[in-house]
């Protein structure tokens, strides 16, 4: 049985596919402000529990010359600007223990990077806060490794967790996802998510790449398995996004791109009670 529980006014876990989405990482409180407003109205439209999400700062950029963020107080303060604003929950990254703290007084949930997934000192660090976590699978584990993060977060008192499966390593350079991995993280009985863009990211190089043309048919395939929520980000000119434009998917496209995703969710449940 997976567990259901509240992020902000957002219902994680129950009957309706829930969303995560917004630009990558804070541009300016403008953007997310446009961004979060676009996507409120959308999820409304499609009775779809929304959380907004955008990184306050990019820890693991590819390169020393890319976009990291604005500074955390001025990047904070916009995703506080969306939250009083728009009134929705809001997601953002940590990357370390000490930045948990400061993200959870104004984020409604503390997102743990891939890279980052194994680490036990930020993992119960953002536990402690009492806010919720989602961990996104790391590119090198398996799904059913998924558990032994689980304890240890709940080892320090969590109470409401996310698991995000975004892709594994497939050699150098290439992500693929087995589907396999839905089922077998659901059986932990947490909300599993599938994240459409992250997923599509080829990484390495100067640059991470990617191909935003799978983001449609990944993720109809996700919720045809059960998932319970879909993360994406998007941009209202993913090419002129200062960080992961190849894979933003376009702001104006994300109304679509639901339509897509609230059918096959439907059928699913079609069948469950046929």
């Amino acid at each position: 049985m997976t567990r259901t529980f509240e992020i902000g006014a957002a219902r994680i876990g129950g009957p309706a596919l829930f969303v995560i989405a917004g630009p990558c990482v804070v541009e300016s409180a403008e953007l997310c402000l446009h961004v979060a407003r676009t996507l409120q109205a959308a999820c409304v439209a499609r009775d779809l529990p929304f959380v907004f999400k955008a990184s306050y700062r990019k820890a693991n950029r590819s390169s020393v010359r890319s976009f990291e963020g604005l500074p955390m107080p001025e990047a904070l303060a916009a995703l506080e600007r969306v939250k009083r604003e728009v009134a929705v929950p809001v997601l953002t990254d940590v990357h370390e223990p000490g930045e948990c703290a400061a993200a959870a007084e104004v984020a409604d949930c503390l997102q743990i990077p891939a890279f980052l997934s194994r680490q036990t000192a930020l993992l119960q660090a953002a536990a402690r806060t009492g806010r919720a976590v989602n961990v996104k699978k790391g590119q090198f584990l398996a799904p059913g490794d998924m558990r032994q993060v689980v304890e240890k977060i709940v080892s320090a008192g969590g109470e409401r967790i996310l698991l995000t499966e975004r892709g594994t390593s497939f050699g150098y350079h290439d992500l693929v996802v087995d589907m396999r991995s839905f089922p077998v993280m659901r059986e932990l009985g947490w909300p599993v998510v599938y994240d459409a863009t992250h997923s599509l990211q080829r990484p390495g190089g100067a640059e991470t790449g990617g191909d935003r043309r799978f983001a449609g048919p990944l993720a109809r395939a996700a919720v045809a398995c059960g998932v319970d929520g879909v993360f994406f980000e998007t941009h209202p000119a993913p090419e002129r996004a200062l960080s992961d434009a190849a894979t933003q998917l376009p702001l104006a496209e994300a109304g679509a791109f639901l339509d897509d995703l609230v059918r096959v969710h439907r059928a699913l449940a079609e069948r469950a009670h046929a």
